[in-house]
Parts: structure tokens; sequence; C-alpha cells
């Protein structure tokens, strides 16, 4: 089984550190499409990010996917993931003082692993860590986890377009 990115048991998950509503300026998926409730921490230089999703009984994936065991969709973890990302680069964006403008893309997605399953009722905790960072385009490696085990890592691709 695969290790978390970095010990994250020394932080609150209770706590916000970036609410919904900043989101909503921070990320243009909105509605169904946010997979990303809130970030509970970012670290001082921008590299390192926690973020929870709630999954709930309500969303628009759990009636057909699949109906009588509702399975979180591995492509709505990525999507987790990557607006995770997001927000990390975002806010490295801002800690280094550099301009943001434009639209936030993602060009590619790599070593994607999935090892377990997310449903109703469970919460997945994010973790991201910057992998490479320029002003047009960054990396990040996230990871997924359920009660403290990885059910999947991912290492996403975006650039500014």
């Amino acid at each position: 089984m695969a290790e978390p990115l970095f010990d994250y048991s020394g932080h609150d998950l209770s706590r916000t550190h970036v609410p919904p509503d900043r989101l909503d300026t921070l990320l243009p998926q909105c509605g169904d499409m946010r997979q990303l409730d809130r970030v509970v921490w970012i670290d001082d230089t921008a590299k390192y990010a926690i973020g929870l999703k709630e999954l709930r009984d309500d969303e628009f994936w759990v009636p057909g996917h699949i109906p009588g065991r509702p399975l979180l969709p591995g492509v709505m973890m990525i999507e987790a993931a990557a607006q995770l990302s997001s927000v990390l680069y975002k806010y490295r964006l801002e800690t280094d003082n550099l301009p943001w403008e434009g639209f936030l893309g993602f060009t590619r997605v790599d070593n994607c692993v999935f090892r377990g399953s997310a449903a109703p009722g469970d919460t997945l905790v994010l973790l991201a860590v910057e992998k490479k960072f320029q002003r047009r385009r960054f990396a990040c490696i996230a990871q997924g986890l359920k009660n403290g085990q990885v059910i999947f890592e991912v290492e996403c691709t975006g650039m500014r377009i």
C-alpha cells in the first residue's frame, strides 16, 4: 500500500483555510462539477495542500455509478485532485507576486493508480505537492485518502491558456 505524500496527522481536518466562497474565485468549476469542498491547509510556500471532499448521497453520479453500490468514479477522483492542484498553483502565483490572468486547463494526467474505492458517506482527504512550477505551467502529485489509506494517486499537469 502506498504511503501518504506527507504526514498530515498533525492537521485539524475540521479547519478551513480556503472556504467554498473563496474557491468560487479560484476555480471555474461550480455546481455538480465542483469536486473540492474546501481546503484545510496550504503551507507558507504554497507547495503543499490538504483538501476535502465529502461524498453525499445526492451527487449526480450516485444513481448511475453503480446502481445498488454507488462508487465515486475514478475520473471524479482525478478531477478533485486537479482542482486542489489548481488552487495550490494559484496560491503559489500569489505567494510569488506573479499576476494571474486567463484560464487554467489540464494538459495531462500521468502515473494514475487506483488502490481503493469511495462511496457516499465517505470523506476523501486530498493531498497535493508541487512537483514543477513555472509561470504558465505546473505539475503536482496528488493523492486521495479514505480512512488514512491511499485510494488513488495521480500526477496532474496544468497550463495557463
